[in-house]
């Protein structure tokens, strides 16, 4: 897996969470973990509501480009 920390931050918008309910939120904003094999299969990293980093089909979520303040403070409020 090509996971990198270091990487800008990413956000996406979930659209669709009919299969984990539990898991993501419908129209909550998650943080998107760099990982290009994830994405080469179609998938998304993204912390859910566990807080823990999963992966999910990438058409359930919308990336979103966000400001770099608004970033800080997504990232802020997950710390």
């Amino acid at each position: 897996m090509k996971r990198s920390n270091n990487s800008p931050s990413q956000f996406a918008i979930c659209i669709n969470n009919c299969e984990y309910p539990a898991s993501l939120e419908l129209h909550k904003v998650y943080r998107v973990l760099h990982d290009e094999d994830a994405e080469q299969d179609g998938d998304l990293r993204v912390i859910d509501e566990s807080g823990e980093d999963y992966l999910y089909p990438s058409d359930w979520f919308m990336k979103l480009e966000l400001p770099a303040k608004v970033q800080r403070a997504l990232l802020q409020a997950s710390s």
